[in-house]
């Protein structure tokens, strides 16, 4: 589904994942659309509205490896992208250490957006459950906002 078609009473989940998949297997049990920014048509279209970030961290201690994936630094770009971005979550592996949900963390600081939830490689069904909870309560706020406006 292309982020135009999104349904307007969920929140539009995008996510960046590497050649392991372990962030698109999390994205695809979350039993919603969700918008693969190594895709370039999803990398620069600008989501309708409210939408929360997937990614996964690599930094492993080399301060010259950037931590950010360079889909989710192209998809930031855009001041409307940044503005509609609700909040972050993050894969990660904790044998990083201190850099463990690096890109999640950097996101959410330079957004001023909450880190949603953090999970370890590709999550487990709990981690998957929560993250439906979490979004099930964005979506509902959306809705609650939208039921508030004037027609």
């Amino acid at each position: 589904m292309s982020p135009e078609q999104a349904p307007s009473d969920q929140v539009e989940v995008y996510f960046a994942s590497s050649a392991s998949g372990m962030v698109r297997q999390f994205c695809e049990r979350l039993g919603r659309p969700a918008h693969d920014l190594g895709d370039r048509a999803v990398r620069r279209a600008v989501p309708a509205g409210p939408w929360v970030l997937v990614t996964p961290s690599y930094k492993t201690g080399n301060p010259d490896n950037d931590t950010l994936p360079e889909p989710v630094r192209r998809f930031l770009r855009d001041p409307v992208t940044r503005r509609r971005l609700v909040g972050v979550m993050g894969s990660g592996n904790r044998n990083f250490g201190p850099h463990y949900q690096a890109a999640a963390r950097q996101v959410a600081r330079a957004s001023g957006r909450p880190v949603l939830l953090e999970f370890e490689l590709q999550g487990t069904r709990w981690d998957v459950e929560r993250a439906r909870e979490v979004l099930a309560a964005l979506d509902a706020g959306l809705r609650e906002r939208h039921a508030r406006v004037p027609a």
